[in-house]
């Protein structure tokens, strides 16, 4: 095995992979790693924007190279292209079907053009295509038969010279140790084509995203926040507060774990409809048990009240209450009041835990609700930062209300904030003693950590609305420029308060072909099926509103603050400045604000640039 070699994700992950290698991919792979001069990197199903090719091969000095690798057994069933046809097809059975999705060839063709096309912007127009081999392999079939059979997607035959970077190769080249046949570019010492920074400008969108790395993780916790996540209090209710980035989330999955490793019911329960799949994530993390999972259910509050309706046959019930009153005022009141009868319903819905995350967002009414089908003896968990009341619900929680809400004695606390690069932890006190109302703020504490564990790149650019789509999209395409080493262009996630905005912004990404995993649909309906689909471990650019991303994290976040920031606003700008997530290998946010109210501040951050007359309010 060459030494000093970057495999991306590393050797020790791979058996860990959502997507696990096939035992084609691991002979592919074994074979790159034995037979490539080390200085060709490999990626292994890398994150390119989108696509998900097999294997990317990439030398700073030599080339590119894109495989799809396929483990077909060419005799377990008939392969073809009908006379006169263009798509590849299989027979068996007497059935025959289209194969066209599979094709291996136009996938490999379509991954190189976007590599030379999009991907590599720097790589030189026309020649520069000769920089990107595009191979196909078939680790446990005969080269010979491959080529017959998609000689007609070939666009060279095999004896012009340029078939060279279109190779197509089986078994019997990968016994004998052909690298000169299986890519003869490999054979290069260098090449005019290529440059470093080529090169950089294709990491960004090679490199796993955070996100995919972390799941594969354990979670950690502190003394404290294991403590929260192994016990219980005697009478089962639970209230834990801290800043953001303390570990409240992580307490929660940590002890939704627990109980469903031990076979109880456990409901999950969120406001924002985004949040629950990251809880789930962290869930994933800490189950123990095969298939404990099955014992967790995530829900949206609102989504949860419409399910029990449907479950104990109250539908009718349920769609004459949105005839009857405004959405707010049936979301807020009517919703919950009816769902809290439905408990008496022998149908209905029991956990022996239900527990809630930002909790700050709840109405007493709706925990109340959620009490009444808990199991008898069982236990709820509270988790709540009165710091990020954006929807001004956090006042409603008086004494009165938790002392009729099953709660004892003092709020469990989490002070230290462990999401944040330490850096970030004075500008982001500064705002909230500058912004915010004192009652019920909670200020984040910095870990015992050096700083310069941490590196963090802080930027604040004030401009003009007018200005503001086209500044958003030049800083989102900046970002890029960090990423490439441990960082991916998908861990990039851009926030904006309002959706109209925020769809403006991914038109102008998409413009330059820069695909992202957005939830700024006009539609409501379709917006929420966006947000249902909302995933960090997407390969494209994220983004979303702040209200979505609240109770997320990302190491690389750019963030819109339109004109009209106000004080119910300045809670969530407050929650979007803590989405920060410190990494060993460097974060950084950038904020594009249009807000005068909020210009003086943002000159106290280290890097601030204004650009055009100030907005007013």
């Amino acid at each position: 095995m060459r030494r000093n070699r970057i495999i991306s994700p590393p050797r020790e992950d791979l058996d860990r992979l959502r997507q696990p290698l096939t035992p084609g991919e691991r002979v592919v792979l074994e074979f790159f790693d034995a037979h490539l001069d080390p200085e060709w990197e490999i990626y292994c199903q890398p994150h390119l924007n989108g696509l998900r090719p097999d294997f990317v091969l990439l030398n700073p000095w030599v080339g590119i190279a894109v495989f799809e690798v396929k483990d077909w057994n060419l005799d377990a069933m008939h392969y073809f292209v009908p006379a006169g046809g263009r798509d590849l097809h299989g027979r068996k059975d007497g059935k025959s079907f289209s194969l066209a999705a599979q094709n291996p060839v136009t996938k490999v063709n379509h991954y190189r053009d976007a590599v030379y096309k999009l991907y590599c912007p720097r790589l030189k127009q026309n020649a520069g295509f000769a920089a990107v081999t595009a191979g196909v392999i078939f680790p446990f079939a005969d080269s010979r038969r491959v080529r017959d059979l998609f000689a007609g997607f070939l666009t060279r035959d095999e004896n012009d010279p340029l078939a060279r970077y279109q190779p197509v190769s089986g078994r019997v080249e990968l016994a004998a140790g052909r690298m000169d046949l299986i890519m003869p570019e490999s054979q290069r010492q260098h090449s005019m084509l290529m440059r470093e920074d080529i090169a950089a400008d294709l990491r960004g969108w090679l490199v796993e995203p955070d996100f995919s790395v972390t799941q594969r993780r354990p979670l950690e916790m502190d003394a404290n926040q294991r403590q929260l996540a192994e016990t219980r209090t005697e009478s089962g209710y639970r209230r834990i507060k801290g800043p953001a980035g303390s570990g409240k989330s992580l307490v929660l999955a940590a002890r939704a774990a627990r109980l469903a490793d031990e076979g109880k019911s456990v409901l999950v329960a969120t406001f924002n409809i985004t949040l629950w799949h990251y809880l789930r994530d962290l869930v994933v993390r800490a189950l123990k048990v095969r298939g404990g999972h099955r014992n967790v259910v995530f829900v949206n509050f609102h989504s949860w009240c419409k399910q029990v309706c449907m479950e104990v046959g109250w539908s009718e019930a349920y769609d004459e209450l949105w005839k009857s009153g405004d959405g707010a005022s049936v979301m807020e009141a009517a919703l919950p009041s009816l769902v809290a009868s439905a408990a008496a319903e022998e149908d209905s819905p029991r956990y022996d835990a239900i527990l809630v995350d930002e909790g700050q967002d709840y109405r007493p009414l709706w925990w109340d609700t959620l009490r009444r089908f808990l199991k008898p003896g069982g236990e709820m968990i509270l988790a709540a930062d009165a710091t990020q009341d954006v929807y001004g619900t956090a006042q409603a929680w008086t004494n009165e209300a938790m002392a009729g809400a099953g709660f004892r004695g003092a709020w469990a606390q989490l002070d230290v904030s462990y999401r944040l690069p330490p850096a970030t932890l004075p500008l982001i006190q500064s705002f909230v003693t500058s912004f915010l109302p004192e009652e019920g703020v909670e200020l984040p504490s910095p870990p015992q950590a050096s700083l310069d564990l941490f590196p963090v790149s802080l930027r604040w650019v004030q401009c003009t609305s007018q200005h503001r789509i086209e500044t958003c999209v030049t800083e989102i395409v900046g970002m890029m420029r960090r990423t490439g080493k441990a960082l991916a262009n998908a861990d990039i996630t851009f926030l904006a308060a309002d959706a109209s905005v925020g769809a403006m912004v991914v038109s102008a990404l998409a413009d330059r072909d820069i695909a992202s995993v957005a939830t700024f649909a006009p539609d409501m309906q379709e917006r929420r099926r966006e947000k249902m689909a909302f995933y960090m471990g997407d390969a494209r650019v994220k983004a979303t509103t702040l209200h979505s991303f609240k109770g997320w994290e990302s190491p690389l976040l750019v963030i819109y603050v339109d004109e009209n920031a106000g004080e119910r606003s300045l809670a969530l700008v407050y929650a979007g400045l803590t989405r920060l997530k410190r990494q060993q290998a460097g974060s950084a946010m950038t904020v594009i604000c249009s807000s005068a109210l909020l210009r003086d501040y943002g000159s106290t951050w280290p890097d601030f640039i204004e650009k055009g007359p100030l907005a007013t309010l």
